[in-house]
C-alpha cells in the first residue's frame, strides 16, 4: 500500500479495527501511517483511548456501525433528546459521531432514510446532550475485538 500511494494510484491508506496497540505496533515498520482507521462507533462503545491516539497522530476515524445495528434507536436517553431537537434518534447519533469528529457513513437500502440521515448538518447537540451520549453503556452493536479472529465457513 504504501508504494501504492508513493505512486500516486491511492489517495490514502487506511486500516480497520485497529486498536491503539495495533497502531503502535505498526509504528515501527510502516513508512506511511493510515489516514484513517475504521472501527466501530455509535453511542454504547468507548473508544476514548483510539480517539485520542489518532487525532495526536492525524488517523482520522470512520465509524461504521454508527447506529450499532439499529439496536440502540431504542435508547431512552437518545430518544428523548430526539424529541427535544424534533429529529429522528438516528440522527442524533449521527450528529453526535459528526461532532466527535468522525467520518460517518451508515448503512442504508431505504432512500427515506438516506435523505434523514444526511439531514444533520442543521443543528447541533450541546455540550450536556454530547455528555450524556458519552455516559450511555453498552446497548447494542456488534462488539468485535480484532484480537480474537474467528473464521467463517
Amino acid at each position: 500500500m504504501e508504494e501504492l500511494y508513493k505512486e500516486g494510484r491511492v489517495r490514502a491508506i487506511g486500516v480497520c479495527n485497529f486498536t491503539v496497540e495495533h497502531l503502535e505496533a505498526l509504528k515501527k515498520t510502516a513508512k506511511i501511517m493510515p489516514m484513517i482507521n475504521q472501527v466501530e462507533y455509535h453511542p454504547g462503545i468507548n473508544q476514548d483511548e483510539l480517539i485520542k491516539y489518532c487525532k495526536q497522530e492525524n488517523i482520522i476515524l470512520e465509524a461504521y456501525c454508527p447506529l450499532g445495528n439499529g439496536q440502540i434507536l431504542e435508547n431512552e436517553i437518545l430518544r428523548k433528546i430526539a424529541r427535544a431537537k424534533n429529529k429522528s434518534t438516528a440522527q442524533i447519533c449521527l450528529r453526535w459521531e459528526i461532532q466527535k469528529g468522525f467520518v460517518v457513513i451508515p448503512k442504508t437500502t431505504k432512500k427515506e432514510r438516506l435523505i434523514e440521515n444526511s439531514d444533520i448538518f442543521d443543528f447541533e447537540l450541546t455540550n450536556d446532550e454530547m455528555k450524556q451520549i458519552d455516559e450511555i453503556p453498552y446497548c447494542g452493536g456488534l462488539n468485535i475485538n480484532p484480537d480474537e479472529f474467528v473464521e467463517f465457513g
